[in-house]
């Protein structure tokens, strides 16, 4: 059984009452939120605010079956991570516009047909950022360069093999995991 949330039963949301920039750099912004909730408690809370436009996650595919993964160096856990296509969006683009430059710049293909399946938030607990699923279909090649430091190894997957995917130590970001299965059911429901 599956239990659903009526609109009467929304909490109402509680009143920022002062919001202080505690530190900021090229990419982000760490704010102190002092807010008041429906019950009088008042709390502090901090969050991370992107500097952007959002971003877009890629997936990719070659064949009706296959999707185009990455191996790129991931700085925030030290290694190579093998996942999807991703980057920021650009002042002036909408979304497939910049789903179709970033696998132009990042597996040397442009998509014909693009079409945005969802957008998803990160630990929107703390983190205001927004990243926005795109399926890319009927790909050509077309190389664009970007801003990638060095080449990106592009790994072609089965779709029908998420499980072995996630078996490796080297799949674990989780935007490109949920991507995935949603563009599997996707395609499977037709």
């Amino acid at each position: 059984m599956s239990l659903a949330i009526s609109d009467n039963l929304m909490k109402q949301l509680p009143r920022i009452l002062r919001t202080s920039t505690l530190a900021k750099t090229r990419m982000f912004r760490i704010e102190q939120l002092d807010l008041e909730f429906a019950n009088g408690t008042v709390v502090p809370y901090e969050r991370l605010r992107s500097a952007g436009n959002g971003a877009v996650l890629v997936v990719p595919m070659l064949d009706p079956g296959t999707v185009l993964l990455i191996r790129e160096y991931a700085a925030g856990v030290g290694r190579y991570e093998l996942g999807l296509p991703k980057g920021r969006i650009e002042d002036g683009e909408d979304i497939l516009e910049a789903a179709n430059r970033e696998i132009q710049e990042e597996i040397g293909y442009g998509a014909t047909r693009l079409q945005h399946i969802r957008s998803l938030s990160l630990a929107p607990g703390y983190i205001d950022h927004c990243t926005h699923v795109v399926l890319a279909q009927d790909l050509y090649p077309e190389r664009r360069s970007g801003d990638e430091p060095e080449e990106i190894e592009v790994v072609p997957w089965r779709l029908d093999d998420i499980p072995s995917l996630l078996a490796r130590d080297d799949a674990n970001e989780a935007r490109s995991i949920a991507a995935l299965f949603l563009v599997r059911e996707m395609l499977a429901d037709g």
